[in-house]
């Protein structure tokens, strides 16, 4: 596997790393917990170095898996983590919370759910607009100091947001969502990231699954999965998607690879420093998503991609209305 650097601060990574939230949380009930274990410790015997959780994944327990999982491979691999929320939600809602002191009270609770001394990179999940930036970042940079965590990220910041936080802690990585069915990020962040040297991390780089082409409008969610609420997965949507899915297939078909591999290889195009962190809870999947990182696309194809894609407008909002007032602050 290759590697690639997050950031100006020398954070290595595995070109591509392995989003793990899916195991525990928010694509229907959790992966068997020992399954969960051997894909993790797979995933590593295949190259990856880059794991990335939270706290309010389960919450708590997808912290938890990792930290059984990569116990014994701790000096190998980088593990991410986030702050933000109110835990456990009240009335199940998404509640802020990004003060001082429960930032400190959720980094010792995830050092000691990790099984670590120190977090590789602790990202704010959700930009919280109660607390203001500048505080936030002096408190990570406050524990960096302490050895508690060594990196900072933030996650669906805003470009105003980014720069205001990096003048106070260097940003090693902002994650935010990125693929060919969301480039929002194109028109202001990753102009930002190059100018400020800061990497990029995209989570769902395959469209939480819709551009593997196994989904279409048929396709029924289990109750407890996230995508029931998100109006790009609604039937109407999905029924119009297909067709973004349709020129992904031709030109997967014409490489002689997949889909979901034409997606990650075209992430991986974009710039040296970005990292996508596909998730999945299949070892087929596992395999086929890290086989993207040995795949060159030329100048050529990329453009051709850029053209075919281009006649396409991808419908429904990637966020249901209350989800979607946290993003991009």
């Amino acid at each position: 596997m290759q590697k690639r650097k997050l950031g100006n601060g020398g954070l290595e990574v595995s070109a591509l790393g392995l989003g793990c939230m899916g195991l525990s949380f928010g694509y229907g009930p959790a992966t068997d917990r020992r399954q969960a274990i051997e894909l993790i410790r797979s995933a590593v015997d295949d190259g990856v170095t880059f794991f990335d959780t939270a706290e309010i994944y389960g919450p708590f327990i997808n912290e938890e898996l990792l930290g059984e999982a990569l116990a014994p491979v701790r000096d190998r691999v980088v593990i991410a983590t986030k702050f933000g929320f109110e835990l456990p939600q009240p009335d199940g809602k998404q509640v802020l919370n990004s003060r001082p002191e429960h930032i400190r009270q959720a980094v010792e609770g995830s050092l000691r759910r990790l099984r670590v001394e120190s977090i590789d990179l602790l990202y704010q999940h959700r930009v919280d607009p109660a607390v203001p930036i500048e505080e936030v970042a002096g408190t990570v940079k406050q524990l960096i100091q302490e050895g508690k965590v060594k990196h900072f990220g933030l996650s669906e910041a805003g470009a105003q947001t980014l720069r205001r936080a990096h003048a106070v802690q260097p940003v090693t990585a902002l994650q935010s969502e990125y693929s060919l069915w969301w480039r929002e990020p194109e028109r202001e962040i990753l102009p930002t990231l190059a100018e400020l040297g800061i990497g990029f991390v995209p989570f769902s780089p395959l469209g939480k699954g819709f551009l593997t082409g196994a989904i279409n409008e048929n396709t029924a969610f289990d109750s407890s999965d996230f995508r029931n609420q998100v109006p790009r997965f609604s039937a109407e949507a999905r029924r119009a998607n297909q067709a973004l899915v349709a020129v992904l297939g031709q030109i997967a078909e014409q490489k002689g690879v997949t889909p979901a591999q034409i997606s990650l290889a075209w992430l991986l195009a974009q710039q040296p420093w970005i990292v996508p962190i596909p998730g999945t809870t299949k070892r087929h999947r596992l395999e086929e998503n890290l086989g993207a990182a040995e795949i060159a696309l030329t100048a050529g194809e990329l453009a051709d991609i850029g053209v075919a894609l281009a006649a396409i407008e991808v419908q429904g909002d990637r966020y249901p209305a209350h989800l979607q007032q946290n993003v991009g602050r």
